[in-house]
């Protein structure tokens, strides 16, 4: 006879009752509720919203979610998981955190059940939720929004006129459950997985990261590579390029935004700049083989006086580059924040330029070169950062393509290289022959312009006409102005004072103030046939003073969509 001491009796009855225990919890059921939205009463019956519950956990989300939502009742607590670069991130919310509600006198039945109103104020919208305490289930379809531990709730009304319902329970035989993979994740604050959220949403293309635009003819050559960064710098340090490839990254139909940051390296002035893209084998000769191997490729431009200009209209075997964004430099944002402290004026780090660029990037090709041009003659310059920043299309992936045909840039990328400043205005129109093919769709011209003449009677400080016509006939007339340059004053720590009180940085100018970008004007061209035209530009460009003179940076791009 075997006997079986106390102690080894003990350990198989803890056993057995674990094991009991693992079987009990195995054979839990899992229940689902479903919700149907209406809208101002009608039902929306293509949107059906469930929970599911199961174990004390209610799974707010689908298991092949980016970002999933629970409601951890072991731990009274919700928890938010999102899957970001390969690696689950979590923040917790304890349920003695959430938004309290005021209880109202109303109730209504429910799937059988008896219903109390709550109801809650957020962001200035009115959250009445409908719940029950008579159920065995707990949980809400907005986790934030339960009046209780003990709540399920059945109805959300959301400021009168959106009403999400439950129509049914149901129990699963199959004792669904999506997992909880909470043991997993990195715990982050709120702030912080709320940041990563929306960066989860978008993908960004690092194009340059601080990096020097400036002028040092001693050092930067046509061709000089950085072999690390794949960043090409030329224009004696002017001009930075970098191939991008996008054949993974964007789609027709997605966004695109071109963010740059850009702060002072020793240059205290204000300055043009340009972000622009050149697609490869778009023509015979582009701007990048300019950049290369010099000016000399370029097409020439004469005006009436004889000056001649490179490379500034397109021809049958030259594009200009397509500019993305028109922006100037601060007067010494960041450089000279420290130099010229004064009380109640916190000087900014960097200006920071954002703008959609989608209607004129090229995103059905392969690879494009990027580049940022800064006309300056300082040797500290400016550093810059920009992004592309690629966000998906409301409709997903759209069919088609774009059309896009730059017909002609007087913005001289290639300053420092002697290419020539928009002067012809004063004497002469700007005339181009342009080709529209077949089947082109929603045609337009993105038209950027921006005065220059920095002296009291030049062009930057006075407004002036600018006109367009096709074929002879005036389709667009504006007088580019800004009135507005005052608001950017504490992006301009070096701009001079007046002894009336201004600064030089407030004064209104020709469609642009230190520190800002100039977006394009959108001139819609849909009754324009296919086949050859003739673009003309006049503006009532200022007589030069002295060694002083005016010009003009234009830009015309042709948009649209290919049938």
């Amino acid at each position: 006879m075997v006997k079986i001491n106390n102690m080894h009796y003990l350990f198989v009855l803890i056993l057995a009752l674990s094991f009991f225990n693992l079987k009990a919890q195995d054979n839990k059921e899992s229940q689902k509720v479903y919700y149907h939205y209406y809208n101002n009463g009608i039902a929306d019956t293509s949107s059906v919203h469930t929970i599911l519950y199961n174990d004390g956990i209610v799974y707010l989300s689908k298991p092949y979610d980016k970002i999933r939502y629970f409601m951890d009742y072991g731990n009274k607590q919700n928890v938010t998981i999102l899957s970001y670069i390969d690696n689950l991130f979590a923040t917790t919310y304890s349920f003695d955190s959430l938004p309290e509600s005021v209880l109202k006198d109303d109730t209504e039945t429910i799937l059988g059940y008896k219903c109390s109103l709550a109801s809650y104020k957020v962001f200035s919208n009115s959250i009445d939720v409908w719940y029950t305490e008579e159920s065995s289930l707990q949980g809400s379809p907005y986790s934030r929004y339960i009046p209780n531990e003990n709540a399920l709730v059945l109805k959300v009304v959301i400021n009168g006129n959106r009403t999400l319902i439950a129509d049914s329970i149901i129990t699963l035989s199959d004792n669904e459950s999506y997992g909880f993979p909470i043991d997993s994740c990195v715990i982050l604050t709120d702030p912080e997985l709320e940041e990563l959220k929306i960066k989860s949403r978008y993908e960004t293309i690092s194009v340059f990261k601080n990096e020097t635009i400036n002028f040092d003819p001693d050092h930067w050559t046509g061709n000089d590579f950085d072999s690390v960064s794949g960043v090409y710098h030329f224009s004696k340090g002017a001009v930075i390029l970098k191939k991008v490839l996008l054949s993974e990254s964007v789609n027709s139909g997605d966004e695109v935004y071109a963010k740059l940051t850009c702060w002072s390296a020793g240059d205290a002035y204000d300055r043009t700049g340009s972000v622009f893209a050149i697609v490869p084998n778009n023509s015979e000769i582009s701007m990048l083989d300019a950049l290369s191997d010099g000016l000399s490729i370029l097409p020439l431009y004469y005006d009436n006086n004889g000056k001649k200009y490179q490379g500034i209209v397109a021809t049958e075997n030259y594009s200009p580059q397509i500019e993305l964004m028109r922006f100037f430099t601060s007067f010494g944002v960041g450089h000279f924040n420290d130099l010229r402290i004064i009380n109640n004026y916190p000087w900014k780090d960097a200006a920071i330029y954002n703008q959609d660029i989608t209607t004129m990037f090229p995103a059905d090709v392969d690879e494009i070169w990027v580049g940022v041009f800064i006309g300056n003659y300082d040797k500290g310059g400016h550093r810059v950062n920009l992004d592309l920043n690629i966000y998906p299309s409301f409709n997903g992936k759209v069919n088609g393509s774009k059309y896009i045909q730059p017909l002609f840039s007087t913005v001289n990328i290639m300053e420092m290289s002697s290419q020539e400043y928009g002067r012809l205005f004063d004497n002469d129109t700007l005339v181009v022959d342009f080709k529209i093919p077949d089947s082109i769709n929603n045609l337009r011209l993105l038209y950027t312009s921006t005065g220059h003449g920095g002296w009291g009677g030049g062009d930057e400080f006075n407004p002036k006409l600018n006109q367009i016509f096709i074929d002879g006939k005036q389709i667009f007339s504006t007088i580019p102005w800004r009135t507005d340059c005052a608001s950017f004053r504490l992006y301009n720590p070096a701009s001079g004072n007046f002894g009336n009180g201004l600064s030089s940085s407030d004064l209104s100018r020709s469609n642009w103030c230190p520190a800002t970008l100039t977006p394009p004007y959108y001139i819609e061209l849909n009754n324009l046939s296919s086949g050859k035209h003739t673009i003309e530009v006049v503006i009532d460009q200022g007589e030069d003073e002295g060694g002083s003179f005016n010009h003009w940076g234009i830009t015309g791009v042709l948009v649209g969509d290919i049938e």
